[in-house]
């Protein structure tokens, strides 16, 4: 990939590892939020310096994983009844899971493996006689980490 070429953000695939009933369809979805990783920090007041504080790094933190799609029956997809088993029966089967991000030829420019997520939210888009809209759920995904690689 030559250094002026800025991928664009719109053809991704997110590969769920190790779930049962995945379907052609559980790798598209309409967005992916969350990948955010951030330092967290300490404040440590030194005795006798008073014009400042120490401020060290502890530990990484990481946002929530929100990925959007159409709505599927459970019947249809392996990530829907993930869900479904961790909403309703409190079944957690934590998942690894790649987010790739694709060129034109439909091969990785980048991805970025989420290690051990599982469902923490799954909320169903509002029905609207009003509006000719099509029925999108969002699956908040709770996780460890993740680490980014480079494409194939």
């Amino acid at each position: 990939m030559p250094l002026d070429y800025f991928a664009p953000n719109f053809y991704f695939t997110v590969t769920f590892l190790g779930l049962d009933g995945l379907s052609a369809e559980d790798i598209k979805f309409q967005s992916v939020a969350g990948l955010n990783g951030q330092i967290e920090t300490e404040s440590i007041k030194e005795g006798g310096e008073n014009r400042f504080e120490h401020v060290v790094p502890t530990r990484a933190k990481f946002s929530d994983l929100i990925l959007k799609r159409g709505v599927l029956r459970p019947d249809q997809s392996g990530v829907t009844e993930w869900c479904k088993k961790a909403i309703e029966r409190q079944i957690y089967e934590p998942s690894d899971l790649l987010v790739s991000l694709l060129n034109e030829n439909a091969e990785t420019l980048m991805q970025w493996k989420v290690i051990h997520a599982y469902p923490k939210n799954w909320k169903i888009g509002d029905l609207n006689a009003e509006k000719g809209e099509v029925l999108v759920e969002a699956v908040e995904l709770n996780y460890n980490y993740f680490e980014f690689q480079n494409g194939t």
